[in-house]
């Protein structure tokens, strides 16, 4: 029988993580000669390699994944144990890790956070912002409790507690002329194909949003060309406010902006464009902690109120 030393397996999972063993020791305040060698004592006791090493770091063998999948359940579960004994105190103490999309800011600042923290005032929280494909990693590798994500590619994974349409809108300046093109609702949706000649922002091809725009391309047998490709939907925002461009986004990234008239937010005629829905989601089978349980509940209660969700 084989053990499994707990340093061992986090001296692995970091130097996995970062890439690097240097990088590692670097995380961990030790010397890189000493993850070496219990990382080289581990291969020699399982009587197999762990870590594959090339040019640009280290990576992660079959075995390798294998043992940095049960370090991530062993260190998860530990949290879950920790945080009920927590729960038993009323939840005076814990902390939550939510990984999130630019465009759920507004919505969790507009009043949800703040009533979520007049209930459990020392509960504390990280929110991480994210492009989808790493919200959706990160959540299915344990790093995050929660993960608010827009679009997400199918992942047997997770688990949706809360479905929220936010269909796409060509967003622009209230006095751009695509704007008095196109008053909706009587002149008609936007086809893409009208975008031609108009300086267009995207957001990076990482992310939800440009995935499902591609799409409608692909369908509409257009192609969009660009002159801004950014990973922040902020920057689109502004490139639109200041009248530079227009921009394809949910209509709630922009919600204040177009209820105090600065922008507008136009239908489009693709309808895959329509049916995009944002969503709050889990790994599939994860005992969350009681303070991310609760945050969990308050998130979806208020947005299911709102008439903006469905719950899964």
């Amino acid at each position: 029988m084989h053990s499994l030393d707990e340093r061992c397996l986090r001296y692995l999972a970091e130097a996995i993580g970062c890439g690097s063993v240097r990088a590692a020791a670097d995380k961990l305040n030790v010397n890189a000669s000493a993850v070496s060698r219990q990382l080289a004592q581990m291969e020699v006791q399982l009587a197999t390699p762990l870590i594959e090493r090339h040019p640009r770091g280290v990576r992660a063998t079959p075995a390798g994944s294998l043992l940095l999948d049960y370090y991530r359940r062993q260190t998860s579960d530990r949290e879950d144990i920790l945080a009920k004994l927590t729960d038993l105190r009323g939840l005076r103490r814990g902390h939550i890790d939510v990984v999130l999309g630019e465009g759920f800011v507004g919505d969790l600042m507009s009043g949800l956070l703040q009533g979520f923290w007049a209930r459990h005032p020392d509960l504390t929280m990280t929110l991480d912002l994210a492009a989808t494909n790493d919200v959706v990693r990160r959540v299915v590798e344990d790093e995050a409790h929660l993960g608010l994500v827009y679009n997400p590619p199918p992942e047997p994974r997770l688990r949706t507690h809360l479905a929220m349409p936010h269909p796409i809108r060509l967003l622009v300046r209230a006095d751009h002329p695509l704007a008095a093109q196109f008053p909706a609702p009587s002149a008609g949706p936007v086809r893409l194909a009208d975008l031609a000649g108009h300086r267009l922002g995207t957001m990076h091809p990482a992310y939800g949003i440009r995935q499902i725009i591609a799409a409608a391309e692909r369908a509409e047998g257009v192609r969009l060309d660009p002159s801004l490709i950014t990973g922040s939907i902020g920057v689109l925002k502004q490139f639109v406010v200041s009248g530079t461009g227009v921009t394809l986004l949910p209509a709630f990234c922009a919600a204040q902006e177009v209820t105090d008239g600065i922008l507008v937010a136009l239908p489009l005629a693709d309808p895959g464009l329509d049916g995009v829905e944002a969503r709050i989601v889990t790994r599939l089978g994860r005992q969350l902690s009681p303070a991310a349980g609760t945050l969990l509940q308050h998130l979806a209660r208020g947005m299911a109120a709102e008439g903006r969700g469905r719950v899964g």
